[in-house]
C-alpha cells in the first residue's frame, strides 16, 4: 500500500513563482499541493480547515509578512512544519524565522530536486537549509560566540577602558572618567592588548566590536 502523499500548501505572492514551485512540487509522486495563497492573511484564514503536513512560506509579503505568519500559525496549528522560501541572505532573518516556528530556509533560488528533499526531509523530521544558510548561521554563530569569548577575558575595568578606547577618547580622559592615573590607564590597555592579542587601539575595538 502506497504511503499518504505530503499535503502541502504554499504561501507566496509572486504569481509566477508560486505557479512555478506549484509545477515542481507536483511533478513529484509523494506530495500534493493542497492550497496556494498570494498573502500571509488569506493562508491564515483558511489554515482551521486545512489537512496539511508542510507549507512553503514566503517572508515578503504584502501586509503580514511570512516570520508573523508563521508566529500566528504555530500558535493556531502547532504541528503544521514551515520551510520558509526567500531572497534573503540574512542571519537576522533567519533566526527570527526560526525562532518564530519555521523549521527549515531555503533561498528561492535552490534548485527543484533540492526543494523537493528539504520538503520529505522537513516532513521526516528534520530542519533542512542549504549550504549559504548555514554558512550563514554558523558564521554568525562564530561571530556571537568570539564575542563573548572576547568579553569573559576582559575584567570590568577592562570593559570600561576600552569603552573609552572605542569612544576616541585619550588615556588622559579616560583616566578623568574612571577616576585613575594616566599611568593606570596605559597599565590597563597593555593587559588589554595582551588578552585579545592585537597590537593597538583599532584591531582592539574591531576584534572586541566586530561592526565598528
Amino acid at each position: 500500500m502506497a504511503a499518504s502523499p505530503i499535503r502541502i500548501a504554499i504561501v507566496e505572492d509572486d504569481d509566477e513563482l508560486r505557479a512555478l514551485i506549484r509545477r515542481r512540487i507536483e511533478r513529484a509522486g509523494d506530495m500534493l499541493v493542497v492550497r496556494v495563497f498570494e498573502s500571509g492573511d488569506a493562508y491564515l484564514e483558511k489554515l482551521p480547515e486545512l489537512e496539511l503536513h508542510v507549507v512553503l512560506m514566503d517572508i515578503n509579503m504584502e501586509g503580514r509578512n511570512g516570520i508573523d505568519t508563521v508566529r500566528e500559525a504555530k500558535r493556531m496549528r502547532p504541528e503544521v512544519q514551515y520551510l520558509m522560501l526567500t531572497i534573503f541572505e540574512n542571519p537576522a532573518y533567519i533566526f527570527e524565522a526560526l525562532y518564530a516556528g519555521a523549521t527549515g530556509y531555503l533561498l528561492k533560488s535552490t534548485p527543484a530536486e533540492e526543494l523537493l528533499e528539504a520538503v520529505r526531509d522537513i516532513h521526516r523530521g528534520g530542519s533542512p537549509m542549504n549550504s549559504a544558510i548555514a554558512r550563514l548561521v554558523v558564521n554568525s554563530f562564530q561571530k556571537e560566540t568570539q564575542q563573548r569569548i572576547n568579553d569573559e577575558k576582559l575584567s570590568e575595568r577592562e570593559k570600561q577602558v576600552l569603552d573609552g578606547l572605542a569612544a576616541g577618547l585619550q588615556y588622559k580622559e579616560i583616566g578623568a572618567k574612571l577616576e585613575l592615573s594616566t599611568e593606570t590607564i596605559r597599565v590597563h590597555v597593555r593587559r588589554i592588548y595582551s588578552k585579545l592579542q592585537v597590537g593597538g587601539r583599532m584591531e582592539a575595538i574591531r576584534k572586541v566590536y566586530p561592526g565598528a
